[in-house]
């Protein structure tokens, strides 16, 4: 998608390409070009360099130090950072429960919490999903009691990203009756991941990562005051994340510049025919996810346009979620179908990194199948694609399809 940019706005894309050049970390640039899997420390040491420059926050309002950029802006950030190798920020903190703070939260919270968040001080991760409550989050049956100035909560917590290194949890909990399965129980708690009665179990992914946790929680008492808002309006506050979580799902500027390196693979790859471009199956798909790509571009600068005027995104933000899903997990089938049997040898990024002998498996092929599989999940997290469907057709359209299934 071409944009007429204004002066000021070139003048902003050429600061933001001399400040990646200048001030993003030659090793980290090299750990995603590669497709490596970036530690803890690679994260925080560029949210960090982020922070010192001003641009951590790029949603955030500037009475609580974000930058409050225009959606152009945000447009030419996103852009610029997928082509310079940039990591993506890692969410939980900065852009999940900080907006639920500062719109939500009391003058003591937001003091207390937000400074940390915007330096990376802390790490956060997010504690919605549990072995029975999934995309369902109404069913949830994580409890927290009330007992003096205290919470006790009790539950399972499953599929928590980074809670290995986090340093908080923001869970939502039932604070009504066990009984009750609706949304009106539900409380959003922020609690120390290294409280009494917190167990972290790892859960290994099927690309050999350990990124996802299980995390129990057993009689762990939570002070009252860290209650973000009123109790049982955690549903509420949640929507708000979730619809801000969903729209950044879509990672259009990345998938955008993962598809320029597949056409580049692609037309460097030999077949019996000329390169694999040449063949009209291959370019025939690649074409239409390119389409489908760009479709989704026109629909999340759409988006980006009514946040700059201060419109939350609603059913559009699960639109954008199942077709970015679906494009970039498209852009992993076709790196699999141009590495070929190449693919198959399932190598360890680090492993590859320190082999000394000689190389015969393609360079662009090493991380092929690794992130084939880890991006598996993606049509899951933030809320299946299948959940997302029955949200567009209840708020847009206007029906419900589960309510449509049982008429059957």
């Amino acid at each position: 998608m071409k944009i007429n940019l204004t002066v000021e706005e070139k003048a902003f894309e050429a600061n933001v390409k001399d400040f990646l050049a200048s001030e993003l970390p030659s090793n980290i640039k090299q750990k995603v070009l590669q497709g490596r899997a970036l530690k803890k420390e690679d994260h925080v040491r560029w949210q960090k360099i982020l922070y010192e420059q001003g641009w951590a926050a790029i949603d955030w309002p500037y009475e609580y130090g974000g930058c409050q950029w225009s959606a152009i802006q945000k447009h030419i950030w996103a852009a610029q950072c997928a082509i310079s190798a940039a990591p993506e920020v890692i969410p939980f903190g900065l852009d999940m429960v900080a907006p639920v703070i500062y719109t939500y939260g009391n003058d003591a919270q937001k003091e207390r919490f937000l400074p940390d968040i915007l330096a990376s001080n802390v790490w956060w991760c997010q504690g919605y999903s549990e072995p029975e409550a999934g995309s369902d989050l109404a069913s949830l049956k994580t409890t927290a009691v009330i007992d003096g100035d205290y919470y006790i909560v009790t539950g399972v917590k499953t599929w928590i990203t980074y809670a290995q290194h986090a340093d908080w949890i923001f869970c939502l909990v039932r604070t009504g009756s066990p009984q009750t399965v609706n949304n009106d129980a539900l409380s959003f708690l922020l609690i120390p991941m290294d409280s009494p009665g917190i167990t972290v179990t790892p859960i290994i992914s099927m690309d050999g990562a350990h990124e996802m946790n299980e995390v129990v929680f057993e009689n762990v008492g939570v002070p009252i005051e860290n209650r973000i808002g009123e109790e049982g309006k955690g549903w509420t506050y949640s929507k708000t994340l979730l619809n801000h979580e969903r729209a950044k799902l879509a990672h259009v500027a990345v998938s955008k510049n993962r598809l320029q390196e597949l056409k580049k693979a692609a037309h460097d790859t030999l077949t019996g025919h000329g390169s694999l471009m040449d063949d009209p199956r291959f370019s025939a798909k690649l074409a239409r996810t390119e389409i489908e790509l760009t479709a989704l571009e026109f629909t999340e600068f759409r988006t980006l346009i009514a946040e700059s005027n201060d419109t939350d995104p609603g059913p559009e933000s699960s639109i954008l979620k199942i077709v970015g899903t679906g494009v970039s997990q498209s852009i992993d089938e076709l790196f699999v179908e141009l590495a070929g049997l190449y693919v198959l040898p399932f190598i360890d990024p680090e492993s590859a990194e320190k082999f000394a002998g000689t190389q015969i498996i393609p360079k662009q092929t090493i991380n092929t199948a690794r992130l084939y599989f880890n991006n598996r999940k993606a049509s899951l997290f933030g809320g299946s694609s299948e959940i997302q469907k029955n949200i567009i057709c209840k708020d847009v359209l206007g029906f419900d399809l589960n309510e449509k299934r049982g008429e059957k």
